[in-house]
């Protein structure tokens, strides 16, 4: 039966009934997935039955319906979901990464052992920028205390960027970015940078830096005259993008820490 068929009635009534229990709570039940309709789970309150088979999981609580946090890979020239998508008069304008919060984008190598549940995708606060050109890990999070630790510690959690530059690069070519690091007259934000890999077309730096702190490596780069090709943000805190593929999400585990 269709769930908005007008045929029976809804299923939290139900549930209600079967369960002696609130109308809230019994919703709760049914977005917690705990609930199924002729063997399969529903996540809906408003599906309609009838004469359906309707069961509720003996393992079922209230308990376990915690507040999530999902880490996402952004991909390069996205908008980073600090806002809703807007209504746009360009056809080719960024795409919102708020768009990739479905099931359907949901990577196949989350470890976190996390069900996925509808509610987990609702009410998503946004967490630390990154620059719209830029790739790599983005915070969604339901949780107010990972918001406010975000928050508060935003000036002092460390990012590690990978900093992909155009033509060969050798150790000796940053050091003068390493002196104006430390150069106290340019008040730039403690940082390290380093040399990963480098070949005549390409080389890959690495720059940890203190804080959030947008166009810093476009700023670095320009003192040496090296053109940025692609920047990607591979860590928060203690939390890592890893193998994420661009434009999925994961939950964060319930052993990870910022």
């Amino acid at each position: 039966m269709h769930p908005t068929s007008s045929d029976g009635e809804r299923l939290s009534k139900r549930v209600m009934q079967l369960r002696a229990c609130s109308r809230r709570e019994a919703e709760q039940y049914i977005e917690g997935g705990w609930v199924k309709v002729d063997g399969v789970v529903v996540q809906e309150p408003q599906h309609r039955v009838s004469t359906q088979q309707v069961s509720i999981d003996p393992e079922a609580s209230l308990l376990n319906l915690t507040p999530v946090t999902l880490i996402l890979h952004k991909p390069a020239d996205w908008l980073d979901g600090r806002e809703e998508d807007k209504p746009t008069r360009h056809k080719t304008a960024p795409k919102n990464l708020r768009s990739v919060l479905t099931p359907a984008h949901h990577s196949a190598q989350d470890r976190s052992g996390v069900r996925l549940l509808k509610p987990h995708l609702r009410d998503l606060q946004f967490s630390v920028p990154l620059e719209q050109g830029a790739s790599g890990l983005v915070v969604f999070t339901q949780d107010w205390r990972i918001q406010r630790k975000l928050m508060e510690d935003m000036a002092t959690m460390e990012h590690e960027l990978m900093v992909d530059v155009a033509g060969e690069v050798t150790p000796d070519m940053l050091r003068p970015i390493e002196r104006a690091l430390k150069d106290e007259r340019l008040r730039l934000p403690q940082a390290k940078i380093s040399l990963s890999s480098s070949s005549p077309e390409r080389s890959k730096l690495r720059l940890a830096v203190k804080g959030s702190h947008l166009g810093l490596a476009s700023y670095l780069c320009e003192l040496v005259g090296l053109e940025i090709l692609a920047l990607r943000r591979l860590r928060l805190g203690r939390v890592n993008l890893g193998d994420l593929e661009p434009g999925t999400w994961r939950y964060m585990a319930s052993d990870e820490r910022f």
